[in-house]
């Protein structure tokens, strides 16, 4: 019985809504269960519990779950997606793979899976897997590089006689980290990174196995699952490219590197941090040739641009960029500098640590090692006639002091500031002990802001649920005027939604953009700031400014085409 009859037996769907589905399967070679799933007739986990009932094949769900990274071998990429087949694990006992199949009827992948099968001598064992798992382990699906596996066997000799013991001796490691396996590997665990565009790398000691994870825009994938053993010689490569101290695995330590793929140069801000279970590493990968962005282009629109712009042009004053860690407030502070960076004017930078290197800027980079911290900086940078001045973060009251300070004196100051909205600004440095008198004179921009993700091309344009269409008629009433006009906001709503193809490796998303909210002073503020300071007050003066919340920017996004809702709702849980 095919699924389909299966479906109309068991009253799940129609014979005319079957029907209805084959025309449409025929026109966009689309399988049964992705049309029913893009049409939303049924919900993923229920289609595939009844498909697994009908084949009387085993359902796995393999969300969360590790895929020994050397399983990957046995089936090659094209296969894998070409069929919607995945290789789960290996038992080398009985010498049989375990491979899931999001279409177990289908006979060529089948026989497909039967010559690698005669091939490699092995037995199979087929699991039915859902289209969602299957799309999400296909995004950190990579064949193993093979110097990775020539020095995993080269190193089996050297960590056998350790195995026994809780670490490699000092000797074994200093001798493993100049051997070349050791720096190919750490190669490879780099190459692989910025091949797939990863913004992060995070390589985390687990209690079996060595995990390497890739962070691509604000999500992050398992790709790799090396041998614990050589995890202190990893650690120890990377800590002497960066120029840490090899020996001090205690104590949570900071650098950075640059090294060259391809044509393009890198550079390499490096973390490391003591865990229960060993160093872990943090890798932040920077490429300086993409250079400095226009504000248009991070995500600034309509009224927020205009108002940035604005304020800009301001001789002096305090202008705060807030938001968590990670949300591209230094981004945001670098174009903002592009825009002020003239020959006439002296620009001095306090940071920590230095991301980009700017021409005709004077940049400097904190060391609290040796108590150069943002406030003992900013004190010798008012000595140095600056016009300009971007300290990269207030972190104290003696820092938010001293750049209070610089803004009544005459300098333009950016940085950035630690709050979940553009309104808590102002109480935020009220409680680091600034007076309130002295606000009103000096702050005169704060912006909020969060990263999103952008929809590939390959996106599906669709009518909006009941559900988004209610949030979307709940927030137009408080959008301002001209966003109405520029997108015509009237019912149907249609909305985009993420698809995948291989141009975004199947992940439906290819970059990140900003959503803002955007606050200015003004006259009803410095009064509201002088009396009470109340964030009802503020959020009140703030939409008399017109002024948009992230959660409205975002929605304007979803409208415009640019991410999907659901990306919205996801971000706007962090707000």
């Amino acid at each position: 019985m095919s699924f389909s009859d299966y479906l109309i037996e068991k009253k799940v769907l129609t014979k005319g809504q079957i029907e209805g589905l084959e025309k449409e399967i025929e026109k966009d070679s689309l399988k049964l269960e992705e049309l029913i799933l893009k049409k939303k007739l049924l919900e993923e986990k229920e289609l595939f519990k009844l498909k697994s009932q009908c084949y009387k094949i085993p359902l796995k769900e393999i969300d969360g779950k590790e895929i020994p990274v050397e399983v990957f071998d046995f089936i090659p990429k094209e296969s894998v997606e070409f069929y919607k087949i995945l290789p789960l694990s290996f038992n080398k006992k009985e010498s049989v793979l375990e491979v899931g199949m999001v279409f177990p009827e289908d006979i060529q992948a089948q026989e497909a899976l039967k010559f690698l099968a005669r091939q490699q001598k092995f037995s199979l064992k087929i699991f039915l897997i859902a289209l969602s798992d299957f799309k999400k382990y296909f995004e950190s699906y990579e064949t193993p590089e093979r110097e990775v596996v020539l020095a995993l066997e080269k190193l089996k000799d050297e960590i056998r006689d350790e195995s026994k013991k809780k670490e490699i001796k000092k000797e074994v490691l200093g001798r493993l980290v100049e051997e070349a396996p050791i720096i190919k590997m750490v190669g490879v665990i780099l190459r692989q990174a910025i091949e797939g565009s990863a913004s992060d790398i995070h390589i985390e000691p687990g209690p079996e196995k060595l995990k390497i994870r890739y962070r691509l825009h604000s999500i992050l994938y398992p790709s790799l699952f090396l041998p614990l053993k050589i995890h202190p010689a990893i650690v120890a490569r990377i800590k002497i490219l960066s120029g840490l101290k090899i020996d001090e695995t205690r104590l949570p330590q900071d650098g950075r590197f640059s090294t060259t793929f391809g044509d393009k140069k890198y550079d390499f801000r490096v973390s490391s941090f003591p865990t229960n279970l060993g160093e872990k590493i943090a890798i932040r990968i920077l490429d300086p040739s993409q250079g400095i962005k226009p504000l248009n282009e991070l995500g600034l629109q309509d009224r927020n641009l205009e108002v940035i712009q604005e304020i800009i042009k301001k001789p002096y004053g305090l202008i705060l960029v807030t938001g968590p860690t990670g949300c591209g407030k230094t981004t945001t502070l670098y174009s903002l500098l592009k825009i002020l960076n003239r020959e006439e004017v002296n620009i001095i930078t306090l940071e920590d640590p230095i991301e980009y290197s700017i021409q005709g800027i004077n940049q400097s980079q904190v060391n609290p090692q040796i108590d150069y911290t943002f406030a003992r900086g900013l004190r010798q940078i008012l000595r140095q006639d600056p016009d300009i001045v971007m300290v990269g973060e207030i972190r104290d009251n003696e820092t938010a002091a001293l750049a209070i300070h610089a803004a009544l004196t005459g300098h333009l100051v950016l940085s950035t500031l630690h709050t979940s909205n553009v309104t808590s600004v102002i109480p935020r440095l009220i409680d680091m002990g600034i007076k309130p008198f002295l606000i009103p004179p000096t702050l005169i921009l704060a912006a909020n802001q969060r990263l999103i993700r952008v929809l590939c091309s390959c996106k599906e344009k669709v009518r909006a649920s009941k559900e988004q269409e209610k949030i979307i008629l709940a927030k137009i009433k408080d959008l301002i005027s001209q966003n109405k006009e520029i997108l015509k906001i009237n019912p149907p709503f249609f909305v985009y939604q993420s698809k995948g193809c291989k141009k975004c490796n199947f992940r439906g998303y290819s970059g990140r953009t900003g959503i803002y909210e955007v606050l200015k002073m003004t006259n009803n503020l410095a009064k509201i700031i002088l009396e009470n300071c109340d964030e009802a007050e503020i959020l009140k003066e703030a939409r008399s400014q017109r002024m948009t919340t992230m959660f409205e920017d975002g929605l304007l996004k979803v409208l415009q085409g640019i991410t999907s809702f659901e990306e919205i709702i996801r971000v706007s849980e962090e707000i």
